[in-house]
């Protein structure tokens, strides 16, 4: 089930929201619990066994590994800690490389190892990421073991994040699993926070997706369409992804929960380094506490130091998909990242303009890359951007293309920067101008959900890019 669809938005959310807020506290968590199994498994219920399997899993583990620690019997507790890793892992690999690695295999050998052709259960990788770091902090002592399985289970299958992120760990919302409170502030941020998620989702992102299908589509491409594909595409992703972050966010305050933020404005970045402390920063963090850190992260030799970034984003670009162009992916910013932080880093401190340049043309690159499931095609794109493969700098369509989108393209470039929330923040400085906000707020959202609706119920393109991750 989408966030962005009718039966979301005028069904399943309010028949969920009075149905938990009727029901008494101690069943809050149950109602949450249920919801999230319908909503997940609303198109192919049969990797619900999947899910369940992983959090009983997680639950029993997470018990051996505090009880035996607490006994002092630090064997047995880091054997159930692996034994848990091993099984959630081996759930994702499963499910999401085994094909991948039996076609290089063929590849390789010239055998003809019959494909698996499992189809990827949607949200693996964030929920195997959530149970992953619940075992691994009651191993650390950082938390508890649940002894309510229900507490558990709603806490992996929640529905606002279950699907994409942000990757919530245990320890964010241990406390608020047991005890939150609900008030009309929090109420209303959620509403004003998932309204404008849906419109970059609805309005921006899948707008942009439309010119990214049209150009992968057109048999008339130039220099000029190429480069408007790259720009519109990494646009796409951003309002794609951080539209169902703030859609994710929202709804967790309608419930009570505070989930962490996953971007911060990543295109304003000066440098690849910030720019991923601003992307999709749960999963940087993740990466961070649960790998980098483990593996050393730059306490150690200068060769262990560049190791360790190396199997960092070669995770990170794995994690991503079973495909070679998401390793390249991870890859490029691994070595863009050696190259900051060993010499390049001073340089662009010269510069904020030249800096944000060369992030944003390496970032548009690398985009390229991430989107082409086949590197043949995106090194084609990538060449067509620098005017070889004898493509015309412009030509009609893609001058027919770039005034059709301009609108979007430009609302979608300020949106991505703290402009917007700048001039509010402005606005607001007198009592006049917040008086003058807090009247039209809701008149703009009511208009923004009218005119979502209303795409929705035309029909127009809406996927979700991060359900096949």
């Amino acid at each position: 089930m989408l966030f962005s669809s009718i039966t979301f938005l005028y069904y399943f959310l309010p028949c969920t929201l009075i149905l938990y807020f009727i029901v008494p506290k101690f069943f809050k968590n149950t109602v949450i619990l249920a919801a999230s199994l319908v909503f997940y498994g609303w198109g192919e219920p049969k990797y619900l066994i999947l899910m369940l399997a992983a959090i009983l899993q997680g639950y029993v583990f997470g018990i051996l590994i505090e009880k035996f620690r607490i006994k002092e019997k630090t064997g047995l507790s880091k054997l159930f800690l692996s034994l848990s890793v091993i099984v959630s892992l081996g759930m994702l690999g499963f499910c999401k490389y085994a094909d991948f690695f039996i076609e290089n295999f063929n590849n390789v050998t010239g055998l003809s190892v019959p494909l698996l052709k499992i189809a990827l259960p949607i949200g693996i990788s964030f929920y195997t990421f959530q149970i992953l770091s619940y075992t691994v902090d009651v191993y650390r002592k950082e938390v508890k073991a649940q002894r309510n399985i229900i507490n558990l289970a709603a806490y992996i299958t929640m529905f606002p994040q279950l699907i994409a992120g942000p990757i919530v760990r245990y320890s964010d919302i241990a406390a608020q699993l047991e005890k939150r409170s609900h008030t009309l502030s929090d109420a209303s941020e959620g509403v004003r926070r998932f309204v404008l998620g849906l419109s970059k989702k609805v309005l921006i992102a899948n707008v942009l997706g439309e010119l990214v299908a049209e150009f992968k589509a057109s048999d008339e491409k130039s220099v000029v369409f190429a480069w408007t594909y790259a720009v519109a595409y990494a646009l796409h992703v951003y309002f794609d992804f951080s539209g169902y972050s703030d859609m994710a966010i929202g709804l967790g305050k309608l419930f009570g929960f505070h989930f962490p933020e996953n971007f911060n404005y990543p295109y304003i970045s000066c440098s690849i380094t910030e720019f991923w402390r601003r992307w999709h920063m749960s999963l940087g963090s993740w990466f961070r506490d649960y790998l980098y850190i483990p593996l050393g992260g730059n306490r150690c030799s200068k060769l262990k130091w560049l190791r360790n970034i190396l199997i960092v984003w070669a995770a990170t670009g794995f994690w991503h998909g079973a495909a070679w162009n998401f390793i390249l992916w991870g890859l490029m910013f691994a070595a863009l990242l050696m190259i900051e932080k060993l010499w390049l880093m001073k340089k662009l401190s010269r510069s904020k303009v030249l800096s944000h340049f060369y992030v944003i043309f390496f970032v548009l690159i690398s985009f390229v890359i991430f989107d082409m499931t086949k590197l043949n095609d995106a090194f084609t794109v990538i060449r067509s951007m620098f005017g070889f493969g004898k493509l015309p700098a412009v030509n009609f369509e893609s001058l027919y293309y770039l005034r059709s989108y301009a609108v979007v393209l430009i609302i979608a470039a300020v949106g991505a920067t703290p402009v917007p929330k700048k001039i509010i923040g402005k606005i607001r400085t007198n009592k006049a101008g917040e008086c003058t906000v807090n009247i039209a707020e809701p008149l703009y959202l009511t208009a923004l959900i009218a005119v979502c609706t209303a795409f929705l119920i035309d029909g127009s393109f809406n996927p979700f890019l991060y359900f096949r991750f």
